[in-house]
């Protein structure tokens, strides 16, 4: 048994430092892909403004990262 978690214990803390910084909300990311598109983010926050998201996604993919999220909560354009 004691194999089994001098294994384990890497493999947790692997696991956990990949997680995001920034935990996604599940109740915001509703296809669960780990980004926050503009209709998701607008079901939750009816005053977002479609600029003020093209602002935060600075890729230009049409959702938000991780660090995109960051971004647009340290600008205070998203809740913490």
């Amino acid at each position: 048994m004691t194999n089994l978690k001098t294994l384990l214990a890497p493999t947790a803390i692997v696991m956990t430092l990949a997680v995001p910084a920034f935990a996604q909300d599940a109740a915001i990311d509703i296809n669960g892909d780990g980004m926050y598109s503009y209709p998701e983010l607008t079901a939750v926050l009816p005053d977002l403004t479609e600029a003020d998201f093209e602002a935060m996604d600075v890729s230009a993919d049409g959702l938000l990262d991780a660090d995109e999220i960051a971004t647009g909560q340290e600008a205070g354009l998203l809740p913490s």
